[in-house]
């Protein structure tokens, strides 16, 4: 038996002694850097309009969360943040809402790709791109056309080919409108039929349709996937219960149905039931998954009211019948699990990891949620309304982006609009809300020179280089004026 698994294990994080300051060996801070966050320079090549960045050395959970509900993001060690009005593309911080998440008919359709390829060895037929996932209306038709072929129902699915192809080989070739007359006797037949479910004995059709018009009588009208797959479930329900079902039906003097009323224990599966639905003993192969803290500028933290495996970043780890298939890293915060980025084996593309393991980072957040109230959101990196590949991040709803002037949460549907407009847009649509953690007071601010640590107020009355001020303050206004006091600035 072939098998997956995902594991979750920890290493030992660096003590503060080894960590480099400024190009050597600081050991007057060591301990110091236990507590607090240093942060040092601008990252080499950058270009200052565009985006602002930092080295954090070492950062408490909560500063990084609160920099990040400013807009920040962090790739390793480095920590950025793009000047939103002036970049080309407009990245804005987005965040699921887990505690109301419900997968979409893509999403689902993920999930049990991956149990057919668990319980049966199925493999997808064909190539599957992982990211984007566009949810189009035309991609969920095909995939309800595709879902045709299975239907084990007693109907001609030959005949019901053929009548789509001569409805849309007519429709081509019709280029004069109908009469009215003959138009309006169509809708009526269809209206009857569709709020019955079956054609009505009152319709009259008193006109034959000329050849090349209309749909041939003759012949059993078409049916939308949609029906088939309902008519389908009928049929098994009936199957599994012939006599109370139809005794049901006859006594009341009404002909058996074909859509008797949906069962009520038939509710639609919660994501965790989709993720973790039990596989048949013979499985074809194991899905494992385990977690284990990573090499990150964010000190591992064990508090008791904290989830029991604790603050930090870690690994989760996507092994396969004893092989690891994808990496996924996150960080693990007071109020949320912020995914970072994942690298999987593309031998196993056609499992769609990218969205596999998007699901159950929001699974592992409600599991968290349930211990630690407060850790409650999900927050997928940054959302770009003009690049596709960034896009689909908005499909995981309910979910929020972040005003880039304000920092308040705004639902991405209230977003979309003003988007579609400009690229860059102050969410939040009250004129008099300012930015409530703005730096008020940057002498307050605390600064590293020279191993000790000092308010700004004091470090500024030592500098004479005019330009010093003007960076020291941007820096205050971008980190907000909570992370100013409590991080170090570290400067030459």
């Amino acid at each position: 038996m072939q098998s997956l698994e995902v594991r979750i294990m920890k290493t030992k994080w660096k003590n503060a002694s080894s960590l480099d300051l400024n190009g050597e060996n600081q050991q007057d801070a060591n301990g110091l850097c236990d507590m607090i966050t240093v942060l040092k320079g601008r990252r080499p090549g950058s270009t200052p309009n565009r985006d602002s960045g930092m080295w954090a050395h070492s950062m408490t959970v909560q500063d990084y969360q609160d920099l990040i509900d400013r807009g920040w993001r962090r790739s390793g060690k480095y920590v950025y943040k793009p000047v939103m009005n002036q970049t080309c593309c407009p990245q804005y911080t987005i965040r699921c809402r887990p505690l109301q998440f419900q997968p979409s008919k893509s999403h689902k359709k993920v999930l049990k790709k991956m149990l057919k390829f668990l319980a049966k060895g199925e493999v997808p037929k064909g190539s599957c791109e992982d990211e984007p996932m566009d949810s189009t209306m035309d991609d969920a038709v095909a995939g309800d056309f595709a879902l045709i072929n299975k239907l084990d129902i007693q109907c001609d699915l030959k005949t019901l080919s053929d009548d789509i192809k001569e409805s849309l080989e007519s429709e081509g070739k019709n280029s004069k409108k109908e009469e009215p007359q003959e138009l309006l006797q169509s809708q009526d037949f269809v209206g009857e039929k569709l709020g019955s479910g079956e054609p009505s004995h009152s319709v009259k059709v008193h006109t034959v349709p000329k050849p090349g018009k209309g749909a041939d009588l003759s012949k059993p009208p078409c049916r939308k996937a949609k029906e088939i797959r309902k008519e389908r479930k009928r049929l098994k329900l009936m199957q599994q219960n012939p006599a109370g079902e139809l005794e049901g039906f006859q006594a009341q003097g009404h002909p058996p149905s074909l859509f008797p009323p949906k069962a009520k224990s038939n509710q639609p599966k919660s994501l965790e039931d989709l993720i973790f639905e039990s596989l048949p003993e013979n499985a074809s192969h194991k899905l494992e998954f385990t977690r284990f803290l990573c090499s990150s500028p964010l000190e591992a933290e064990t508090p008791p009211n904290g989830p029991d495996c604790g603050y930090g970043s870690f690994h989760q780890q996507y092994w396969l019948d004893g092989k690891i298939i994808a990496v996924g890293v996150i960080d693990i915060l007071p109020n949320c699990v912020s995914s970072v980025y994942l690298y999987y084996d593309p031998d196993y593309s056609f499992l769609s990891l990218g969205v596999y393991s998007a699901l159950r980072e929001i699974a592992f957040t409600r599991q968290l949620h349930e211990k630690t109230s407060q850790l409650s959101y999900y927050y997928m990196g940054f959302y770009i309304h003009s690049c596709p590949k960034m896009k689909y991040k908005g499909q995981y709803r309910p979910s929020d982006l972040l005003c880039p002037e304000t920092y308040v949460w705004v639902p991405i549907e209230q977003c979309l609009p003003s988007l579609e407009n400009s690229k860059y847009c102050r969410f939040n649509q009250d004129p008099e809300a300012v930015d409530e953690d703005r730096s008020t007071e940057p002498d307050r601010l605390q600064v590293f020179h020279k191993r000790a640590i000092m308010p700004y107020g004091v470090y500024k009355k030592q500098q004479k280089d005019p330009s010093e001020e003007a960076a020291v303050l941007q820096y205050a206004s971008l980190v907000g004026q909570k992370c100013s006091e409590r991080m170090l600035l570290f400067r030459n």
